[in-house]
């Protein structure tokens, strides 16, 4: 957290082509608008860095995927140590310590740069806000309660000692940020650079993160209001769910379409770079992270019925039969056989040639929020709230868009729709939702927090549930293992790494991973 990298930005190119000098951001270097904009870019640099974690921490116990990496399959086996390498937030709190430098250096470099106006400031504040916010929300999912630290690290003078915050005191603080940035009136609806208003954030993206926290802490009012905000948005730029099925691949290629929220962009026309996190999926038996069983099968379930509804699923399979690739007799190379499954959504361009829509470079953006997500937000706070109804819809609007039926073939149009409504149940419509948002969101880092949130609810209601869900999900451990793992909810969350522990003498660990238990 001590060392800040600074990127020098002048134009769209450099934006993505970030570059850190190994220098840090101390007082003496906040003389210019153009240096906050440094800054600003330093922490997306940190957060496409750190895509390979939030994948692995999203989806590794979720089921859907498994890795062949020794190490992370400790995190996916639920027998994960602080040492483990993939336990670190190192990076989360290098993002953390650039929001929080803007936040309190940049108000005053409007006082040596005359041309730095204060709205450009407010719009610069906005984004230090989203970052800080994010980054908080995603160490609460990991690991419970962290240190939470507002204050810019800028030398080696500053104690490192800090404890730990409680949940609620993260979620509080998370909240704050996000109304202070839209308090502020400042955040972009659009930029006037294309790929900016899908690549930084803006104030959809402010609430879209505002119905994460809210789903997450269970006020599922403030939930409902915020995917409102979105959904029922009437700007001319807005984010808009596409809603017919031959769109749904290019919201992953070419990326930053018109259902994106906020992604993390990468151009190799532009850095002469792949992504960071290509290597995860390879088009070979090695790749590091496979389809489960479990969710193959839920492929196939979903393959048959668009079959059977007039779909022709030639060869591929899974969402909308175009996430993933079932190739019809091998590829060159020996790369490829008939009998494996390929994760399509980040490797390939179109639909139409598996072996010609290879994408020449592995430079696929990985998506934050999209508004998908954010329908399905509203459902979960919909059921939670009682409205059935209203929670219905909005599942068919994903599972239509998926060429599938209404879900239980509910016409919430008919006379007897009421009725119907009236058999279904809070736990069997959750279980839709997550059904629908796995397969939805396959590889996008949001299973393992989709099935957290389900098991912690309403003081664990659905806690045996959720356990059952990870059992069968899971391909590479001892089943009874898992069960008496997670019997502690304490085991749900990630240990504090261990050189934190090392180093921070008010740090307390985990109480599942203490030398004690």
């Amino acid at each position: 957290m001590g060392l800040a990298l600074i990127a020098t930005t002048t134009s769209c190119n450099d934006w993505l082509d970030l570059k850190p000098n190994n220098e840090q951001v101390t007082a003496d270097y906040w003389k210019s608008k153009e240096d906050v904009e440094s800054v600003i870019a330093s922490g997306y640099y940190y957060m496409r860095g750190n895509v390979p974690n939030y994948i692995k921490w999203g989806e590794l116990r979720g089921g859907a995927f498994y890795t062949t990496s020794t190490n992370d399959a400790r995190l996916q086996d639920f027998n994960v140590t602080p040492s483990i390498s993939i336990c670190d937030y190192a990076n989360v709190y290098k993002i953390i310590n650039m929001a929080n430098s803007v936040i309190y250096y940049a108000p005053g470099v409007r006082g040596k740069d005359d041309t730095y106006y204060e709205a450009v400031m407010n719009a610069h504040l906005c984004e230090a806000y989203f970052q800080r916010a994010y980054s908080y929300l995603i160490l609460l999912k990991n690991y419970g309660s962290v240190p939470l630290v507002t204050e810019p690290y800028v030398d080696d003078t500053q104690s490192f000692d800090r404890a730990k915050s409680t949940e609620e005191e993260i979620v509080a603080q998370i909240k704050s940020d996000v109304l202070k940035a839209i308090e502020l009136n400042a955040a972009k609806g659009v930029y006037e650079v294309e790929w900016q208003t899908k690549g930084r954030a803006t104030k959809w993206a402010l609430y879209a993160l505002m119905a994460d926290v809210c789903l997450w802490s269970e006020d599922y009012q403030e939930c409902a209001k915020y995917c409102d905000l979105i959904l029922n948005a009437t700007d001319t730029f807005r984010p808009v769910f596409l809603s017919n099925t031959n769109d749904w691949y290019t919201i992953f290629y070419p990326g930053n379409s018109n259902e994106s929220i906020f992604e993390l962009n990468w151009d190799y026309n532009t850095e002469n770079k792949n992504n960071s996190f290509s290597s995860l999926w390879s088009l070979s038996p090695s790749s590091i992270l496979r389809f489960t069983d479990d969710v193959t099968e839920k492929m196939k379930q979903e393959t048959q019925e668009l079959e059977e509804r007039g779909t022709v699923a030639d060869g591929r399979m899974g969402r909308m039969c175009f996430a993933t690739y079932v190739p019809n007799g091998g590829f060159s190379g020996g790369y490829l056989t008939a009998s494996m499954y390929y994760f399509w959504k980040y490797a390939g361009t179109d639909i139409q040639d598996f072996t010609g829509g290879v994408r020449v470079h592995q430079d696929a953006n990985f998506i934050i929020y999209r508004v998908a997500e954010i329908i399905l937000m509203k459902a979960q706070a919909e059921v939670m709230m009682g409205n059935f109804k209203e929670a219905v819809t909005q599942i068919n609007r994903i599972r239509n868009r998926a060429g599938l039926g209404n879900y239980a073939d509910i016409d919430l149009k008919a006379d007897d729709a009421d009725s119907q409504l009236a058999q279904l149940d809070e736990q069997t419509l959750l279980e839709q939702i997550l059904d629908q948002k796995e397969l939805e969101f396959m590889g996008e880092g949001k299973r393992w927090y989709d099935l957290l949130w389900f098991g912690r609810i309403s003081n664990y209601k659905y806690k045996s549930q959720f356990i059952n869900m990870v059992i069968k999900g899971n391909q590479t451990t001892n089943k009874s293992w898992i069960q008496s793992v997670l019997v502690d909810p304490n085991s749900w969350y990630m240990p504090l790494p261990q050189a934190d522990m090392d180093h921070n003498r008010l740090l307390e660990q985990n109480p599942y991973y203490s030398s004690s238990n």
